[in-house]
């Protein structure tokens, strides 16, 4: 086959797995006008429809899903052992992508992953911000890294943290015109910040727990947020009451900045974990990414296990 007819092909699979021209042109870093003409080249080429075209999606037709299954195995099985070729030199190179939601990559991954980056400079390291339950294989990633409930039951599970404790919090300015509240209901007396979930869901319900007693309280307030930095502005800025993670939380709680309420109700989350498929061979690159983040967990609790 040519070798653009490859390129091409490669494309296309980039195009099936994401199901979207935006993703699969975001991870192949060209423009989705040049993509869909590559796709469409292709199509042309082979005489038949490769994919099913929508205004709100993108699905591989029979002949695309045959090729997805059959082809696209064999690629990964060319760049893992390409990856396993470029190892044999003396320095580590390549590329390792990751999916995490904004405020991990700030206060868990960057810190054990910038070294690494000094250290190798071959070393290249794309971090995706995304809320989205991501399928790293579908999607071209490396490593995701999700709550321990949110990572498939199929991949390597690499735990990078303890559980996460969640604060209900309000700054001071919010709380000289409302009243504290003293238990879950009034919470829906007060103005919250609230949670859009990802891809176009619902809107968050507050995932309270008291004991073994579990609540959810589907709050609501002025403003809505996909994302954990704008709901802390919010709070800090006097908008409403938040449900936090404590990385971002308790500096301002230790400041002054917020205050936090009804601490008996607030849920801890599971821990977070970096996942990536089971495969024979992993590059050296994504090795050491592996290596630093679980090292990372190591020297925050030396005696905790995976």
């Amino acid at each position: 086959m040519p070798r653009d007819s490859i390129n091409d092909l490669r494309m296309f699979l980039a195009v099936a797995q994401a199901r979207s021209f935006t993703r699969a042109a975001a991870r192949l870093g060209m423009s989705q006008s040049a993509l869909s003409h590559a796709v469409r080249g292709l199509e042309a080429k082979l005489g038949v429809r490769l994919l099913t075209r929508t205004t709100r999606s993108v699905a591989p037709t029979e002949a695309g899903e045959r090729l997805l299954q059959n082809v696209a195995p064999r690629f990964a099985e060319i760049e893992s052992e390409l990856a396993a070729v470029s190892d044999l030199g003396e320095k580590p190179s390549g590329t390792v992508r990751i999916t995490s939601i904004d405020h991990v990559v700030d206060s868990v991954l960057w810190p054990r992953l910038a070294p690494l980056v000094k250290k190798h400079p071959g070393l290249n390291i794309e971090i995706n911000v995304d809320y989205r339950l991501v399928d790293v294989v579908a999607e071209g990633f490396d490593i995701g890294v999700r709550y321990g409930d949110q990572v498939a039951k199929d991949m390597v599970a690499v735990r990078l943290t303890d559980e996460r404790k969640m604060y209900i919090v309000g700054s001071p300015e919010y709380f000289r015109s409302h009243p504290e509240p003293t238990s879950p209901q009034d919470l829906l007396r007060h103005n919250c910040v609230v949670l859009r979930l990802a891809g176009g869901g619902g809107l968050y319900a507050w995932e309270l727990k008291h004991g073994q007693h579990a609540l959810p309280a589907r709050v609501s307030g002025q403003t809505v947020f996909n994302g954990a930095y704008q709901m802390l502005h919010a709070a800090l800025t006097g908008c409403g009451l938040a449900l936090l993670p404590e990385d971002l939380a308790l500096p301002h709680l230790e400041a002054g900045r917020l205050v936090s309420v009804l601490r008996d109700w607030s849920p801890t989350f599971e821990a977070l974990h970096a996942y990536y498929p089971n495969r024979r061979n992993h590059s050296r690159a994504l090795k050491l990414v592996i290596d630093a983040l679980r090292a990372g967990r190591d020297g925050i609790d030396a005696g905790a296990a995976d």
